[in-house]
Parts: structure tokens; sequence; C-alpha cells
């Protein structure tokens, strides 16, 4: 396994980008960049190698410290953040993992961000349905400790075609199912914060199996995989 930790210098370096955010600072420190970019892969790759002892990981992606400024309003052309995704392997499996490191603002964060519209209806579905597995397992005190409460965009009324009175329409009115955990500096900091960040990633993992479930089975049961 790769010995790799979060060093202060790196977020250093990502406060004074974010006072300087402009590329002719950028490029004067470019040396300085590619510097703390090697340390958090090496960081990152760390987390994987973690994950894999527990789960399927098909890939790590590490994203660009370029922001697209096309068509947004903030024109500052860098994010003065690090931060990965790690996705999991085979249809199976579904949800994923992101972990950013930013001064003062560094989390994990887990779930399904973006769900598909069928996705995003057979969730509802199930939902509609019944929902004690889902509470059984976001309101185990374990889980609540790591986690807190599932996040994420939701309607202001109930989607098209279900009832506004459902008693689960608290989860069903939701577009997004997330959770999020926060770090201070001082615990990214920490020589164990990578063995931290796995360890909460591993208690997501029963309302992995749920959802991967939902999302791979029809309202039988039935397998929707070949």
């Amino acid at each position: 396994m790769l010995e790799s930790n979060i060093t202060k210098s790196t977020l250093q370096f990502l406060n004074t980008l974010k006072k300087n955010n402009n590329r002719d600072w950028f490029a004067e420190h470019k040396s300085d960049f590619k510097v703390e970019e090697v340390k958090v892969k090496s960081f990152f790759n760390n987390v994987l190698e973690l994950l894999r002892t527990h789960d399927e990981i098909e890939k790590l992606k590490v994203f660009r410290i370029y922001r697209d400024v096309r068509f947004s309003k903030n024109k500052t052309p860098y994010k003065h953040n690090f931060s990965a995704s790690f996705s999991r392997a085979g249809q199976h499996r579904r949800g994923g993992y992101y972990l950013q490191i930013e001064p003062g603002n560094s989390f994990i964060a887990t779930g399904f961000w973006n769900p598909e519209k069928n996705d995003l209806l057979r969730i509802r579905k199930d939902w509609e349905i019944d929902t004690s597995d889902l509470v059984d397992i976001i309101d185990n005190e374990k889980f609540k400790k790591v986690w807190g409460p599932l996040v994420g965009d939701e309607l202001k009324t109930a989607p098209k075609g279900f009832d506004k009175e459902d008693p689960n329409i608290e989860f069903i009115r939701k577009k997004q199912f997330i959770f999020v955990k926060s770090f201070t500096d001082k615990e990214v900091l920490t020589n164990d914060f990578a063995k931290q960040v796995n360890d909460c990633f591993v208690t997501i993992r029963p309302y992995f199996d749920l959802m991967s479930n939902i999302l791979t089975t029809n309202l039988n049961g039935e397998s929707l995989l070949d």
C-alpha cells in the first residue's frame, strides 16, 4: 500500500491559490502545484487500495484543477481543492464515492448524485411501496453517527404521478440520494486520515446493497441484468 498523507503544504498551497486565482500567478507557481498534485494523487491511491479491501472499484478519477468557466458567472480559472471519485465495478454495484480536500471545506460524499430518469422512477416506485428497509439502515445509530441525514436536491411537492399525501413522500420527492461527512483541517492532516475516510465508506455498504438491489430488479424482485 502506498504510504501518503495530506500535508500542511498542500493546504497552504490551496489557500494561496484561492487568494491568487489567476493564470499569471499559477504559471509562476506551476512547479509548486505539481509537487502538491503528486502527493495528493498518492493519497488518493492510498484510499483506493483501502477501498479495494472491501469493495470492487473499477477506477479512480482525479479531477483536474482547471475550472470549466464557459457557462459559469464565476470566471476564476482554477479550483482551490483537490478531488477524486471512485467508481464501483459491475452493473450490479451501484453508487459511488467522492473525496475532496480543501482548506476549511474537506469532505467525503457517497450515494447517487443525479440518477438518470429510469433509475429515479424505479427508486420512487419502490419507496412508494415501502421504505422500511431504507429507514432501518439510515436510522441505525452507527450509520447516523458517521453520515447524518440523507441529503440532496428535492422537489417542493410530489413528482408527477405520485400522491403528495403519501406517507413516504419525504423520500419520494428527492432527486438526489446523498450522504456527506465533513472533516476539519486538523483531521485531514492526521496520519490515519486515509483510514478514517475508508472506515466511513465501509459503513455506507448496507445502503449501497439496498439501492443496488432496487436498481437491478423490477418491482416483482426479478433481476434486470443479463
